[in-house]
This record gives C-alpha cells, structure tokens and sequence, in this order.
C-alpha cells in the first residue's frame, strides 16, 4: 500500500537527535556508528551511553555538538564520539578544539593519564569541506611521516560530505550508504523506500515522521529550520555587502587618485547605491573630467 509521509530532514540539527540520540532507539544509533567506523568483530559496540540524550523541553537552545556518545567495544576499550552537522566560522579550527576538549577533560586534576578515552569526531556537512578528493567519506588521524604508522592515535575525526554523495536507491549495497542516504534524503520523501523496510532503518523513518511529533517538537523542528534559513540568508547578505564594501573602497581610490579630496555628497551617494551602479560610475571615471560628470543622472 503506497501512501504519502512526511518526513523530518535529518539534516536540521534538532531532527538528528530526535532520531538518533533517544535513549530507546540505541540501535539506530550503533548501527549508524559501527557502519561508519567500521567496527567489526570484537570493535563492535557492546554499550552505549548518550551523554546528552535527546530531551525536547532542554533542547531550545542547540549546542555546536549535537550528540555526545560514550562507547565501549567488546574489548573494554571505551571511546567519546562527538557529532555535529552545522557550518560554523573557522569550521574545521573549531572541530578539531572541539574534540580536543573532550579529550581533555576527561581527566580530573591530579587523575592518572592511562584512563584516557579514545575520542572520534564525527561531522556531517551539508556542504564540500575536502575540494581535493571526491570521496563522501574520510577519516583522519595522526601518522608518523616517514614510516606511515599510526602512533598517536587517541584523536580521531571522521567526516561525511553530503554533496558527494550521489548513489540512488539501486546502489545502495553498504549499511552506511543506507544511512547516508536516510539523511540526506529523508526530508524530500514522501515514502519508506522498500530497501530500509528493514530494521533499524524502518525504525529511523518512523521516528523521523511528522505526524509522531507532538505540538512542542514540532514547534522546535519548525524554529529550527527557520534558524537555518535565517543564518543561509545572512551569509548571502554578508557577502553580497562584502561585495559592495569592495566596489565602494575601488572606486573611492580611483576618484582620489584623479580628482583629491572626496566631498561628502560623494560618499553619501556610493553608501546609498547598489553594486551595478558603483560599477557604472567606475566606467565613467575613464571618461569624465569632473566629479559632477561621474556620477550625473543619465537617461
């Protein structure tokens, strides 16, 4: 029976955690992370706790990681995973303070060294980061320059790159691929494709429904993606008025350099212009021999 849905977009930071960081959909999240970090054999996550589980009345104001996890594999070995999906200003600076933070305050003052974790960042972009490699998915660490060994290796950062990827539903082979699929596309669907009405993926979707959020959540997942929308159109404005300040300075040079001191009529009228008309009276200082030439009315 085909009938449509409508889904969250796991994309907006508050869609994530609901779907991923509730303490009664753990399996969603350890087959997303033991897909991602390959996590095999006696790797593979044997508890998982969620240091910021998914609480909607204490979630109004998001932080930069949106979900912290604390692992243990079936070895006892224990490791903090971190992830976050949001573009902030001096993206990977922050990303790799971040999880170097984590790792450090693990360790209490005066406390010994060796209870360290294992910390892996894990960031989902909505945008390129890596222009140089077309893979979506990368992991970074540490290694020796000469030898190529791994010694340092308690610090960890993956990264999926949404824009890569490109597979359609008849490609997916890979359990991460599934996931990466889910959620970039779980917003524009308007079914479960047959391929995830498999656990936990089908679990995934249904909890991604919009019609099982009540009215606070869906309050906070609309305020969410205005935010989103809202930060997207400041980046616009900011670099359209980049553009402008760049115009303005160029042209204010090259009206000093051929007619001296600017009066403040002039100033006046290039803060009040648009781009198109800086450039225009740019052209005309070629032609012009007074200030009242370069910036007349003309029909």
């Amino acid at each position: 029976m085909n009938y449509r849905i409508k889904f969250i977009d796991p994309r907006i930071d508050f869609a994530f955690k609901k779907i991923f960081g509730s303490e009664d959909a753990k399996d969603i999240l350890i087959s997303f992370l033991e897909s991602l970090l390959q996590l095999e054999g006696d790797r593979r996550i044997q508890t998982l706790t969620l240091l910021d589980p998914f609480l909607a009345p204490r979630i109004r104001e998001m932080k930069y990681s949106i979900l912290d996890v604390k692992c243990t594999d079936h070895r006892g070995i224990s490791y903090i995973v971190e992830m976050q999906v949001q573009k902030v200003e001096a993206f990977l600076k922050q990303i790799q303070y971040k999880t170097a933070k984590v790792y450090v305050n693990q360790l209490p003052a005066g406390e010994d060294y060796t209870i360290l974790n294992k910390v892996i960042g894990i960031t989902i972009t909505d945008f390129v980061l890596f222009k140089n490699f077309n893979h979506y998915i990368s992991h970074h660490e540490n290694r020796e320059t000469i030898t190529g060994h791994s010694y340092l290796s308690d610090i960890l950062h993956c990264f999926i790159e949404l824009p890569k990827f490109t597979k359609s539903l008849e490609e997916l082979d890979a359990v991460i691929d599934k996931w990466i699929y889910f959620v970039k596309y779980a917003g524009s669907l308007d079914r479960i494709p047959d391929i995830m009405h498999t656990e936990p993926f089908f679990r995934a979707f249904e909890r991604a429904r919009v019609a099982n959020m009540n009215a606070e959540e869906l309050e906070m997942y609309e305020n969410a993606c205005m935010a989103i929308v809202n930060a997207r159109g400041a980046v616009v404005n900011a670099r359209q008025e980049g553009k402008k300040e760049g115009k303005t300075e160029i042209l204010t040079r090259i009206l000093q350099h051929r007619f001296g001191t600017i009066p403040e009529w002039v100033h006046e009228k290039m803060i009040q212009a648009e781009p198109s008309a800086l450039d225009e009276w740019t052209l005309r200082i070629l032609g012009a021999t007074t200030l009242d030439g370069v910036f007349e009315d003309r029909i």
